[in-house]
């Protein structure tokens, strides 16, 4: 289980799970997420604009901050997982993510092809292309822009696993 977030008045008594949810929430509806997720602030997807979403679909416009990028400036390729790998949870949720969760998205596996260096600003589309049961396959594509050439494609299992009543 994931460390609690420290506890605020608002919180106590909060499922850590929403505890975290409400850290990290925005009420901008043109962004993905706020400030206060470890993996969102690091890739600085505060600042990503949200073009679509829509039940099983997210378009988003990304950018690479200095932390990404490798000596050429390219995103690095061990990053590029982890752009998917976000969209892929965010996909998962897309349409309701203004709802309190009551399950976690886990990743199950994923996998990836790059066709081209992903630089500066680009788009990601994430889109689920099957579901059964609790498990989603989304794909998740990298774009020069929306409609333009593909960069990067992955592939993402993602499971619902119930979320664990916190421990007293």
């Amino acid at each position: 289980m994931p460390p609690t977030p420290p506890t605020t008045g608002k919180d106590r008594g909060a499922h850590p799970l929403e505890a975290l949810v409400r850290k990290w929430h925005t009420s901008d509806p043109r962004r993905v997420i706020g400030h206060g997720h470890p993996i969102g602030d690091f890739l600085e997807a505060y600042d990503w604009d949200l073009l679509e979403e829509r039940e099983g679909f997210l378009r988003v416009a990304c950018h690479l901050p200095a932390q990404v990028r490798n000596p050429r400036g390219d995103l690095f390729g061990g990053f590029t997982p982890v752009y998917a790998d976000f969209i892929a949870v965010f996909t998962g949720r897309a349409a309701h993510r203004g709802e309190p969760p009551t399950t976690w998205l886990n990743t199950a596996s994923l996998s990836l092809d790059y066709f081209r260096p992903i630089k500066d600003h680009f788009v990601c589309e994430g889109e689920v292309i099957h579901r059964t049961g609790r498990t989603r396959h989304i794909q998740i594509r990298f774009l020069a822009g929306v409609g333009a050439e593909l960069l990067a494609l992955a592939k993402a299992t993602i499971v619902e696993a119930p979320r664990a009543e916190p421990e007293t």
